[in-house]
């Protein structure tokens, strides 16, 4: 059997990044690794109920944004408190693009990967 574990994002500014994350869904540190000779640090989110894992990957000699292509993928995250979340991430300016008809949204993250927020269904 196989199942899924993790999904990476590389960013440019892990504390941000990190912080972003337990803002707007809740997420927590669960595992970091960081090389020896400084040159990488991964740090690994979870929501707490579920076995996946965000993988966060900084880059110490990035200096630049990474390309993202057409922002074709995303990671999706599913709640019950649709309208509350909407509400918090509304507040938080972070909302890029909605989707009423589907009953969906996305919000940015920092280094502006898109995140999609979709009822439990």
């Amino acid at each position: 059997m196989i199942e899924f574990a993790h999904f990476n994002f590389n960013v440019l500014d892990l504390e941000k990044s990190i912080a972003f994350y337990k803002e707007a869904i809740g997420l927590e540190v669960v595992r970091e690794k960081e090389a020896s000779d400084g040159s990488y640090k991964i740090v690994f989110l979870g929501d707490g109920r579920t076995a996946f894992r965000l993988e966060l990957t900084w880059m110490r000699d990035q200096k630049e944004p990474y390309n993202l292509g057409d922002e074709e993928f995303h990671l999706a995250f599913q709640t019950d408190e649709l309208d509350k979340y909407h509400e918090h991430h509304k507040k938080m300016g972070c909302i890029c693009f909605e989707n009423p008809s589907m009953g969906v949204y996305f919000i940015n993250d920092p280094d502006g990967y898109w995140i999609e927020i979709v009822p439990v269904r």
